[in-house]
């Protein structure tokens, strides 16, 4: 994402340091398990303030990080800030503070790293569903977008390829399409609203870094679409995605029951409230590893802990 994100930026002559820290720090509220993490700490924390990941990501920065002796944080811009909670995506759906001015659209630094993480997003899990075996080739050849990468790619490297390499410059072509369609339309709407200042272009009704009315927004609604029928609902996937929620949750269980289980100044055990958010706290800055090792070390009886 950042990287993507870079790049469009550099060519629209946008702020490349506010893009890049908005990049890094757009995903540093999710939890373990992705969106299937988020849906079991949402549930469990719907009766104590709720958990959301872009709000989460913000407290993160604002209150969890400690690296200065006089305030807790991060000490980052209101820039960089906005760009975390109001990052959206299909996915998210930002509950956006008075603090950030929620009738306003976010910078175009905070729409080009929302535009990047979707091209990203598609891109990555199509990789990684060709690698698991669970997308088929033959399957792909019927979107719009794949046929147009690999005959690019045909015109560019005639020769037969390994069918490894032949994968990753489909999907280098596949990303190349999008962020060049992305840039000439950005560029024709920023032309259209003489957008000259970070204010007007927070004025405008709608996102001005996107697709337009190209023919490519359809290719990449036609791709998103496969993907989620032939991926995200894969047998195999639904099974890991349920068997992540109902370990992280027995953990949340088990620290609750007992929260001198968990490690000191995690939370403060006398306060209910403190105790669900700190419970919360404490999963969602899991990794999937460490949470997968932590669910061995307190229910597995042969795990040290």
């Amino acid at each position: 994402v950042v990287q993507i994100s870079r790049t469009i930026a550099k060519a629209l002559n946008l702020n490349e340091e506010l893009v890049e820290a908005i990049a890094l720090a757009h995903d540093i509220g999710h939890t373990p398990f992705g969106h299937a993490g988020e849906d079991a700490l949402r549930e469990l924390m719907k009766e104590h303030g709720g958990f959301e990941h872009n709000r989460h990501g913000l407290r993160v920065v604002d209150h969890l990080e400690e690296r200065y002796p006089g305030f807790k944080g991060l000490n980052l811009t209101w820039e960089v800030r906005e760009g975390i909670i109001k990052h959206s995506s299909i996915y998210d759906m930002p509950d956006t503070p008075a603090e950030f001015l929620p009738a306003e659209m976010p910078s175009l630094e905070a729409q080009v790293v929302e535009a990047a993480d979707a091209i990203a997003f598609n891109s990555h899990d199509l990789d990684d569903g060709i690698s698991s075996g669970y997308l088929r080739e033959e399957d792909l050849c019927r979107l719009d977008l794949w046929q147009r990468a690999k005959e690019q790619l045909a015109k560019s490297e005639p020769r037969h390829l390994k069918k490894n390499i032949e994968k990753y410059q489909i999907m280098r072509s596949l990303i190349n399409i999008q962020v060049s369609t992305l840039l000439e339309e950005s560029r024709k709407k920023i032309a259209e609203l003489a957008i000259d200042s970070a204010e007007k272009a927070k004025k405008q009704r709608e996102r001005v870094i996107s697709f337009g009315n190209s023919k490519l927004k359809e290719h990449i609604k036609e791709l998103s679409d496969f993907l989620y029928s032939n991926l995200y609902r894969h047998y195999k996937v639904v099974r890991m995605s349920s068997k992540a929620q109902r370990f992280l949750k027995e953990l949340f269980h088990v620290y609750l029951k007992n929260p001198l289980q968990l490690p000191p100044d995690t939370v403060d055990i006398d306060s209910p409230e403190s105790l669900y958010r700190g419970i919360c706290d404490y999963i969602a800055g899991m990794t999937d590893r460490y949470a997968l090792d932590e669910y061995k070390k307190l229910f597995h009886p042969w795990e040290r802990v």
